[in-house]
């Protein structure tokens, strides 16, 4: 009996291990199975409700075209605030995303001022300045008290014998540090691929800035030009009449039929002072109908801030520029008044003097608004502040066909003067009267899109709309622009007394930074680049910030169900299994 018990004891051993052996053997087989598989065929899953970890298709394809390795150093590195430590994962994440799709994307992060003595950081922190990187001072806190501490949040690019500077740390005025983080971590997708499009393309897009009508010159837009010369190819032109000046004529093709193609993927027209011509305007306006893409800074009432240099008051007048036809026809009207605003750029104005220095205080000019985003827009989404001179309203005609996106937009503290208005600096002598600024949100900007009807359709003589040598088209194809009712936002000041360019939307008087030129290299990107990454900026991260005071409240319940919740579910687990094990192998000696 006992011999027969120990045998099929034997046996039931020998069958739970072949079990055993059996389960082993299928886990292997579907794990080799699964990797071959995985080799062939990659997908990746993201659970996150804003598919954060999912790459946008223009991101992908830009990817796919990645032919030579592109190498990130990320000076990210080192005993950060929290904020800062989460820009440094999601960026190595982000990273990580590029590497899956492609392995020539490769990375590292380092302190560079980790070692070394202090002229070696000096030196440091100049060849990263030279290089094009922005230092952020932080105070960090220590076991001996508050730190100043220099970082670099941003990374220098490599692809081939090219190297780019990246700031993943956007500059937002009046915004709190945590949203400053979310929307850099927002937009860390867009600055990456950006990056990686300016480094590899070929053939840079071309475009003009138009001259002969008194527009900004060329000193004038020199932050600007400068900016885009790594990514465009910038000239400047004069239309002067020639038919061929935005718009040149393919080669035959086999069936001799030629093409009408524009010389440049956008023309920029900054502040005009001077009338246009009827033949200039034709060839503006066949060059959009022909696919041109226009960014008109127009300003349509002439105001001026050196008028008041000398005076204490001047007069704001119409500026004809023989436009209002053409961008009405197009979905535009520029009104003829200038926008005051109580959220506005300060001035300086010399008060007095004090032992014999002169006494300066600054005074926020109504007539400097601080324009804001409209909507939610790629090329206006989390931007900065941009700084307006003397800024108009604008209207949208009724015309449906057009798609009409505001774009930039006054405070809901504004307030309007029609032509002729009077602007005094005596104004500042006295406190604004807020029930007077009742005009909220004032457009300033409007993105226009779809196919556009030539200002000349049924006006010209049947000569000219007949003509194989002017090929006259009176319906465009699908194309863009971006009117703007102030000219200055693309203007660089000059330093004060030296006379060289500063930086575009950088102010020297208040040593603030503002967004114009954010906001004018966006433009020129949505309508100059096929690649659309631009429209990555639109993605939005949802911030998932700890309630303190909540935390606060709740703290002893928090902390029992993080520790001890986990410990019961172990012990649990471990006892049911206990009492499973008892129970199955029980049996047997129970039925006998």
């Amino acid at each position: 009996m006992v011999k027969k018990q120990s045998q099929r004891l034997i046996s039931k051993s020998r069958d739970i291990r072949r079990e055993n052996l059996l389960s082993f053997g299928l886990l292997l087989v579907i794990i080799i199975v699964s990797n071959i598989i995985s080799s062939y065929l990659f997908t990746r899953i993201d659970l996150t409700s804003e598919k954060r970890y999912t790459l946008a298709p223009a991101t992908k394809e830009l990817l796919r075209s990645v032919d030579d390795y592109v190498f990130f150093r990320v000076y990210l590195e080192g005993d950060f605030p929290a904020g800062f430590k989460k820009l440094r994962r999601e960026t190595k994440e982000m990273l990580d995303e590029f590497r899956a799709y492609n392995k020539l994307i490769g990375y590292e992060f380092v302190n560079p001022l980790a070692t070394g003595n202090a002229r070696e950081i000096d030196e440091t922190i100049k060849t990263l300045t030279d290089k094009g990187l922005r230092p952020t001072e932080l105070q960090v806190r220590a076991t001996d008290g508050a730190q100043q501490k220099i970082i670099f949040p941003g990374a220098l690019v490599m692809y081939r014998d090219k190297e780019l500077p990246l700031d993943l740390l956007d500059q937002q005025l009046n915004t709190p540090p945590e949203m400053v983080i979310n929307n850099s971590v927002q937009n860390l997708e867009f600055k990456l691929a950006d990056i990686i499009r300016k480094l590899s393309q070929l053939q840079k897009p071309a475009l003009a800035f138009i001259e002969g009508h008194g527009e900004l010159n060329e000193a004038e837009v020199h932050d600007l030009t400068q900016s885009l010369l790594p990514n465009y190819r910038v000239d400047r032109i004069t239309i002067d009449g020639r038919i061929y000046a935005l718009t040149r004529r393919s080669e035959p093709d086999a069936s001799g039929n030629v093409r009408i193609l524009p010389n440049y993927e956008a023309i920029i027209i900054a502040k005009p002072t001077q009338a246009f011509s009827e033949k200039d305007k034709f060839i503006i306006d066949q060059y959009i109908m022909y696919g041109g893409k226009v960014l008109w800074l127009v300003d349509p009432v002439l105001a001026s801030m050196d008028s008041l240099q000398m005076n204490e008051s001047t007069v704001g007048v119409d500026l004809d520029l023989k436009l209002d036809d053409m961008l009405y026809k197009y979905g535009v009207r520029l009104n003829r008044n200038l926008v005051l605003d109580l959220n506005s750029a300060s001035i300086p104005l010399r008060t007095g003097q004090v032992g014999g220095q002169a006494q300066i205080e600054f005074f926020r000019w109504p007539y400097f608004p601080l324009l804001n985003q409209a909507s939610n827009h790629p090329i206006v989404r989390n931007i900065n502040s941009i700084k307006a001179d003397f800024v108009s309203s604008i209207d949208t005609t009724m015309d449906e066909t057009i798609r009409k996106t505001p774009l930039l937009k006054t405070s809901d503290y504004s307030r309007i003067s029609l032509t002729p208005v009077l602007i005094s600096l005596a104004m500042l002598r006295e406190n604004p009267d807020p029930r007077m600024y009742n005009r909220p949100g004032q457009i300033a900007a409007y993105l226009l899109e779809g196919s556009f009807t030539s200002l000349y359709a049924n006006r010209i003589p049947p000569e000219i709309a007949d003509s194989r040598e002017i090929g006259f088209k009176e319906e465009s194809k699908p194309t863009a622009m971006i009117v703007v009712a102030d000219g200055d936002i693309a203007r660089n000041q000059f330093h004060v007394p030296r006379g060289y360019p500063l930086p575009l939307g950088f102010d020297q008087y208040t040593r603030r930074t503002y967004g114009n030129k954010d906001f004018m290299l966006n433009a020129i990107s949505y309508l100059a680049d096929d690649t659309k990454l631009i429209s990555i900026r639109s993605r939005e991260i949802k911030m998932r910030l700890l309630d303190t005071n909540k935390a606060n409240a709740m703290r002893l319940r928090l902390q029992v169900i993080n520790i001890a919740l986990p410990v019961l579910l172990v012990i649990t687990f471990g006892l049911l299994m206990a009492w499973r094990r008892k129970k199955r192998y029980q049996k047997p000696f129970a039925s006998k």
